[in-house]
């Protein structure tokens, strides 16, 4: 009887791996083939001269380059306002926290997590309108309204990253260093936190990918369709997710739609250097740390 579970649970296994595997296929395999004859510099830069849209001396009105660069700044801007925390939060839960605030702080961020993106964006937008009615009558949507709601969206993946990885260090390890008499901002800085590091930089990717892809909060909170370039952190701003939401919806030709199959292609490409980019920095930090061991 038990042999024929563990084979049942097996092929399960084996069937979910292969169901998986084929529908991300499926899913890669359709985006390029309905993407990549887009990808040309009409798409990129529309009738502006590339040279110029890059230096900012033209604007593009029919093409993703703004939309590029707005993604890539609400990018950076979020992850600024979600590192600290969202680490800090993590380390005080695993590190810090007596039971009763684990159990509290746990719920928290477990609610938090739970919040749908456009609740998160309905929020920021509501935000703003209590700000202007009440306190600030210029206030607006804008870039950086959009990339605070943004670093709270992502905040729960780098607290429960951060933790998993602080807690998956070996007892031991914490056991010795504080029979050696050191202080627990010692152990935490120089035995934990460099072992954990690979979890905690692999939180940080998953939330880069989490906030270049995500569209609800963005339509509420200051993306416009043909804004042009970031103007300032107050200013509107275009992204990759709105721009294939807008022409994906609101196409008048086949052009359109085409050009918004680019755009997802290059937005999936853009995930996909982000992952590269994360496994080549955790190679440079797993040397390091063997360096650092010797």
């Amino acid at each position: 009887m038990r042999r024929k579970i563990a084979s049942f649970l097996y092929l399960l296994s084996l069937v979910g791996t292969i169901g998986v595997s084929l529908a991300v296929l499926s899913l890669l395999v359709w985006v390029f083939w309905r993407g990549f004859n887009a990808l040309d510099s009409q798409l990129f830069f529309g009738s502006t001269a590339p040279l110029l849209a890059i230096l900012g001396q033209a604007a593009v009105f029919n093409g993703i380059f703004p939309a590029i660069v707005g993604t890539f700044w609400l990018v950076i801007l979020s992850l600024l306002l979600a590192i600290a925390p969202g680490i800090g939060c993590g380390i005080y839960l695993s590190f810090y926290a007596s039971p009763s605030q684990k159990w509290f702080l746990n719920a928290m961020v477990d609610i938090l997590a739970g919040i749908p993106s456009v609740i998160m964006g309905l929020f920021g937008f509501l935000s703003i309108l209590w700000l202007k009615n009440h306190f600030l009558p210029n206030a607006n949507s804008c870039l950086l309204l959009a990339a605070c709601c943004l670093a709270l969206l992502v905040l729960p993946t780098l607290i429960a990253t951060t933790k998993e990885a602080l807690l998956s260090v070996p007892n031991d390890l914490i056991l010795n260093a504080s029979a050696l008499g050191l202080k627990k901002g010692a152990i935490l800085w120089h035995f934990l936190l460099p072992e954990a590091r690979n979890g905690i930089l692999s939180g940080a990717i998953l939330a880069l990918g989490r906030v270049a892809e995500d569209t609800a909060v963005v339509m509420f909170v200051g993306a416009v369709a043909n804004a042009g370039l970031p103007n300032g952190l107050w200013g509107k701003f275009e992204s990759l997710s709105f721009y294939i939401y807008y022409n994906s919806q609101n196409y008048q030709t086949q052009l359109e739609l085409q050009n918004a199959m680019g755009a997802s292609l290059v937005l999936l490409l853009l995930c996909g250097f982000l992952l590269l980019l994360g496994a080549f920095l955790k190679g440079i930090s797993k040397r390091g740390l063997r360096v650092f061991k010797s």
